[in-house]
């Protein structure tokens, strides 16, 4: 799966993405302020907005704890703090890992095998890879990404 630094798109996946071409994006410059221009477009971030379904340990704090890392780490990013909070015993489970660049939040529905997360970070960082990694914790059978420039330059 490719993730473009489009406007907004939505990609839908099934099957393996270790087959398919998944490359970070190209940066042309970070401003002072972490700005970025890619492609003659300048914003403030890639915000990713991830489904995944059919995802399994999503009532595993240890886990997703291991996977919001992995996931900074192939990013580029900075991670300042993780927190996690598990509603009931073998429940759903929310968190946040604050990144220098900003944020990677996690909620999930283990009795339907659903999680969503948010992925926003700001300057020479590529959230686009954390996309496998995370499929690949949770074992998704589908993802779902929505790519949304935030704070565009127009």
């Amino acid at each position: 799966m490719k993730v473009s630094p489009s406007f907004e798109e939505t990609v839908s996946t099934e099957g393996d993405l270790e087959t398919q071409d998944l490359k970070p994006r190209e940066i042309d410059y970070v401003y002072a302020d972490h700005f970025v221009t890619v492609k003659e477009e300048t914003f403030a971030g890639t915000h990713l907005l991830l489904d995944l379904w059919d995802a399994v340990g999503l009532d595993d704090p240890d886990l997703i704890e291991r996977a919001l890392h992995d996931a900074v780490a192939i990013s580029g990013a900075s991670l300042l703090h993780l927190h996690l909070h598990q509603f009931t015993p073998s429940g759903g489970i929310s968190g946040v890992a604050v990144l220098a660049e900003s944020h990677i939040s996690i909620h999930t529905w283990p009795e339907r095998g659903y999680a969503a997360f948010d992925l926003f970070m700001c300057g020479d960082t590529h959230p686009e890879l954390a996309v496998p990694i995370l499929r690949r914790a949770f074992s998704a059978a589908r993802t779902e990404v929505t790519n949304i420039q935030r704070g565009k330059i127009v």
